[in-house]
């Protein structure tokens, strides 16, 4: 007996020392490669079955950000704490969704940077830079941001903000494959997520706002090479069309539409459901955003502000649903596009739910694309509703501004823009970070096409001439958390906020996390809305939090810093901390890292004589080249990651001209303007920031 005994424990110890050998050590090339390598169309099928883990943007194919894991819960909430924290060391902020594979952390910051980090501990094991070119943070409309990565069979892959598609390999950070996905002599940028369907790399682009043609493209995941290209709006007729839904398309345009580019970039929402095999894709704003310049005799401009279903397997188009006919607002559906099921009028229904720029919630059904319902989310005044019948909006009078300068809500900012919304299917609640903000159109007082990739095209200078038309309930200008309902179409509840640019969301059984502008972390309760748990951070927050469970701990994980023009609604804080990550646990009580504290600046105060034709030009000059990194023209300035420039110092007003027209700070990613404004211009826009500066003084 004793000899049996003794032969059971050496084959025991021989067993277990050999599954030891057989287990690479969390964090080694070995490890990663092994986890990252199972990764494959299974896995992101059934995303569900492994809730410990967060390997697509979206969770899962369905895009709901819902997530069972739930030792974190209304019980122990209050322990929550945090338990390490990582500065990537960057000024500007991030807007990623982290992907989390074992335990193992994927991550983009600015200019597509990404990093591997250790879930566990925090540790950085590489970073992978694609070393965009600085002068190219130009052509985005938006900063040089970036949404996050997609994984699949051990490769990493990022768009990045020059138009390339990059395969990294995602054990050792090195790259194994790019290709270019854009004419680069365009203002083609990518700042969206890539996912991975059926072996292939979907990837969007923007660029709208500067005159391109959207379209999206998919990729061989393993080599690069192109597997089909959907175009989103139709190019020169004369040129031939690429398909029927071209074709098609085309009798919905009117003008010479082509020489603007169109626009119908898709640079965010994409869902795929493999039961129906088809993927869904937010389209965007058309180029330039007035119909009245680009299709001048009107039309619903297919496929803008639609969503479209394609075959993922040859990018055919299956059906297309248009949420803004004829868009003359921004209004793009490029926003998050939910997979679910719902019981509606006691039958259940295979729908996708979208909450676009437009205001109104859509419920549709996703098998053939046929409108079910819809109803505003925020207050709107550009529609009175969406017809029943033919789930078309039923327009406003003059809310197409043909001879006025129109007050209208939302803003091209929208009720919901690209952060992220969740669903969960315990409390049956759709949670939507929105705003109310509304703001002036008006038809420009001439409109000159700039087909140098670089310049805006949406006549934004207003003719003074135009009557006003003028609605006070659009002047709101806040945030709120709504949780709606989608089949009885209502707030259940909302939690209103000072700023309107607050972070996407995440959910569980018990609460739904957010970060705010104002630097918060904060758990409210999924039920009723109540605020249970918060945690400040010091900085504002854009990005949406993820969830991920690694040797039985379950983690929250939020990025942190204002990416983007958004930053300029940010107010300052007390510290300096754009670019990190911060994740929490139960019991863990880590100190916040010791950031510098924030400068306190004062307002420029230097004399100038300048005349009233002087102070015009460079407020034009201002507005055209400078305001959408900057602020101003109807944006607030100041507080932002990109400086207002009112309260730059005396001695950066000195170099301004080599700043602004010899590409003096090109490296920190301000462009070169020297090809278009004159060294005159240059000091008009100097006189305009001057009395700007003497405006605000003067308020104060």
């Amino acid at each position: 007996m004793k000899k049996t005994v003794e032969l059971f424990l050496m084959a025991t110890t021989f067993l277990f020392i050999c599954a030891c050998a057989s287990e690479p050590e969390p964090g080694t090339i070995e490890h990663i490669t092994a986890v990252t390598g199972e990764i494959n169309d299974t896995r992101l099928s059934s995303a569900n079955d492994t809730p410990g883990d967060w390997i697509t943007y979206g969770k899962n194919y369905n895009e709901d950000r819902y997530s069972p894991l739930n030792s974190i819960n209304a019980s122990n909430i209050d322990s929550l704490g945090l338990a390490w924290s990582i500065n990537l060391g960057t000024k500007r902020g991030i807007e990623a969704t982290p992907i989390v594979v074992d335990g193992i952390m994927y991550v983009t910051g600015p200019w597509s940077v990404v990093y591997a980090i250790d879930a566990r501990t925090g540790k950085l094991i590489w970073t992978y830079d694609p070393e965009v070119p600085k002068g190219y943070g130009e052509k985005a409309c938006c900063d040089v941001v970036n949404r996050g990565v997609a994984v699949y069979k051990g490769f990493i892959f990022v768009g990045t903000l020059d138009g390339r598609l990059v395969a990294i390999n995602a054990a050792t950070g090195e790259k194994s494959w790019e290709v270019l996905t854009v004419n680069q002599d365009k203002a083609y940028t990518i700042t969206g997520a890539p996912r991975v369907i059926k072996g292939k790399v979907i990837i969007g682009n923007g660029g709208a706002e500067y005159g391109v043609r959207g379209y999206v493209t998919a990729y061989d995941a393993l080599s690069g090479d192109e597997a089909w290209r959907f175009y989103t709006v139709p190019g020169n007729p004369a040129d031939g069309f690429e398909s029927k839904a071209m074709e098609d398309a085309a009798k919905t345009w009117t003008g010479e539409w082509w020489k603007f580019g169109g626009g119908g970039t898709a640079w965010d929402a994409i869902a795929y459901d493999p039961e129906l095999n088809t993927v869904y894709i937010g389209v965007g704003n058309g180029s330039p955003w007035n119909r009245d310049i680009r299709s001048p005799e009107g039309g619903d401009n297919l496929y803008l502000s639609s969503i479209i279903a394609l075959n993922p397997d040859d990018g055919s188009l299956k059906w297309h649903y248009q949420t803004t006919p004829g868009d003359t607002w921004d209004y793009t559906a490029t926003q998050q596009i939910i997979l679910t099921d719902l019981e509606i009028n006691g039958e259940i229904r295979k729908v996708l739910m979208q909450a676009p720029k437009n205001g109104f919630f859509y419920v549709i059904d996703r098998v053939n694309g046929d409108f079910i319902s819809a109803e505003p989310y925020v207050y709107v005044n550009w529609a009175k509703g969406i017809d029943k019948e033919t789930g078309r909006p039923i327009e406003a009078p003059n809310s197409r501004y043909p001879n006025m300068n129109t007050e209208i809500a939302p803003s091209a900012s929208g009720g919901h823009n690209w952060q992220p919304m969740a669903y969960s299917p315990v409390t049956g609640l759709v949670y939507i970070p929105a705003r109310e903000f509304g703001m002036f159109y008006g038809q420009p007082a001439e409109f000159n096409y700039n087909d140098d990739g670089r310049s805006w095209n949406i006549g934004s200078e207003f003719n003074a001439a135009n009557n006003i038309q003028e609605d006070t309930l659009a002047r709101q200008f806040y945030g709120k958390l709504i949780a709606w309902d989608p089949i009885n179409q209502k707030e259940v509840w909302n939690a209103k906020q000072p700023s309107p640019w607050n972070a996407g969301v995440l959910v569980t059984d018990d609460f739904v996390f957010q970060g705010t502008a104002e630097g918060d972390l904060v758990a409210f309760d999924a039920q009723s809305g109540a605020e249970v748990w918060s945690y400040p951070l010091g900085t504002g927050i854009i990005a949406p939090p993820i969830t991920y469970e690694v040797d039985g701990i379950q983690y929250i994980t939020i990025p942190v810093g204002w990416g983007g023009v958004l930053g300029l609604w940010m107010k300052f804080t007390e510290q300096i901390n754009p670019g990190s990550i911060y994740t929490f646990a139960l019991g863990k009580n880590e100190p916040l890292p010791d950031f510098p504290k924030a400068e306190v600046k004062q307002l420029v105060q230097i004399d100038y004589d300048a005349s009233k034709k002087q102070l015009l030009i460079g407020e034009k000059r201002y507005l055209r080249y400078c305001s959408q990194c900057h602020g101003g023209g109807g944006y607030p300035q100041g507080g932002g990651n990109i400086p207002d420039l009112r309260y730059s110092t005396a001695a950066t007003f000195k170099i301004m001209t080599q700043i602004v027209g010899e590409g003096l700070f090109l490296e920190k990613g301000m462009p070169n303007f020297g090809d278009r404004l004159s060294e005159e211009e240059i000091l008009n826009i100097k006189y305009y920031l001057l009395a700007e500066a003497d405006k605000a003084r003067a308020a104060q």
